[in-house]
């Protein structure tokens, strides 16, 4: 059986137990196939001295298998807020000695990388120490935001140059790679994928009677109720979704997700007038989360950049249609009326895409159709193809 190592900084631990869980649904998944034996290295940042959340992180630094993947945790030196230049070295130094034990005790045939910065370079280094073929995955802000420093591009450039293929989550995003200056044809897109058994259309009434139980949210007759799922930051646009309110007298909404722009969006929602119409409900465990978008009649996101973002996909799953703007691959996704309307990014654009697919009234049955090509079986099906492809 042909053996992966993949270099995961994005991947959940027992202190961040929802940060990259993709990443691992997608690692899992392909080792649940049985072709590929699956090695996961997930380097855990942390100062000399940790402190703080650092300290936890630091305690998360934990091996052991999950999922039938072999997750491996070494520590990394970081140096907060000036250490991005420095992190792929440091990660690549700390790596290193626990990748060639692993490698001698039973060989590997391919290094991967689920994040291309810093995560690529390192792994470069790796591939190149162990004499194996590189592959790099690009999922989104490591090309929007790395991708726009010299030192992060410069590392990453050489590093695609390097490896044998690359992935991208979406033809939008494979655009930018090669804007980048990225090979694009070295480039393959591979979606997203989904757990049917957990995103799929549950009753609504259900939902919402669960909701206000556990977040005491409750909607008069004929309100509705849109959600927004995302870290609060302002690339997602949250701020957007809420001056939108004032238009859509009859709404609540509910934000997903903690960030940087919380104590902002929450102030905004006082000077809207909408305080009691926006719930903040934070960072939800992931089985939670079709609870919340088969409750809500349209999800809206209005981020200004994307990959594919797993939260469209598992809205339609739920059977909730789409109110987002044409970032990453937006248009790879809503190609259907049913899946939504993709709008402008401001406050009367998303109002007015709001009432239009709500006035359409699409069953949830009809909207989950469109994602119906989505799964984790697929996913690894794709992934496991292209490994053996790099490695023919």
């Amino acid at each position: 059986m042909p053996r992966v190592l993949s270099i995961a900084t994005l991947y959940p631990n027992a202190h961040l137990p929802r940060f990259g869980t993709f990443v691992a649904r997608q690692m899992e998944a392909l080792a649940a196939r049985g072709d590929w034996d699956v090695t996961v290295i997930n380097p855990i940042g942390v100062p000399p001295v940790p402190m703080g959340r650092y300290k936890a992180l630091a305690a998360a630094a934990i091996s052991r298998e999950e999922g039938g993947v072999d997750v491996r945790r070494p520590r990394f030196t970081l140096i907060p807020g000036v250490g991005g230049p420095l992190n792929p070295a440091m990660i690549a130094r700390a790596v290193l000695p626990l990748a060639f034990r692993l490698h001698d005790e039973e060989p590997f045939d391919l290094v991967d990388a689920q994040f291309f910065y810093p995560d690529g370079p390192a792994a470069a280094r790796i591939a190149q120490e162990l004499g194996l073929p590189l592959s790099i995955k690009s999922r989104g802000a490591d090309i929007q935001f790395w991708g726009d420093k010299p030192y992060a591009r410069k590392k990453m450039l050489a590093a695609a140059e390097q490896a044998a293929g690359l992935l991208s989550v979406s033809e939008a995003l494979k655009a930018d790679m090669v804007a980048l200056g990225l090979p694009g044809d070295k480039v393959t897109i591979h979606y997203t994928g989904l757990d049917r058994e957990l995103f799929r259309p549950l009753d609504k009434v259900q939902c919402r009677k669960q909701l206000a139980e556990d977040h005491g949210i409750v909607l008069a007759e004929g309100e509705t109720l849109l959600a927004s799922v995302g870290a609060l930051i302002p690339r997602k646009g949250q701020k957007f979704v809420i001056r939108a309110m004032t238009d859509l007298s009859d709404a609540h909404l509910v934000l997903v997700g903690k960030g940087e722009d919380e104590a902002a969006l929450r102030q905004l929602a006082y000077e809207c007038d909408a305080p009691h119409r926006v719930h903040f409900l934070g960072s939800l465990d992931h089985g939670a989360l079709p609870v919340v978008l088969s409750a809500a009649d349209a999800l809206v996101l209005p981020s200004s950049s994307e990959g594919l973002a797993n939260a469209w996909v598992e809205a339609l799953a739920c059977g909730t249609p789409l109110v987002i703007t044409d970032a990453g691959g937006a248009k790879e996704l809503v190609k259907a009326p049913e899946a939504g309307r993709i709008v402008e990014r401001n406050a009367n654009a998303i109002a007015a895409g709001v009432r239009d697919v709500l006035a359409a009234g699409y069953t949830p049955a009809e909207v989950a159709k469109t994602v119906e090509s989505f799964s984790w079986q697929a996913n690894a099906a794709a992934l496991a193809e292209y490994y053996t492809r790099l490695i023919s």
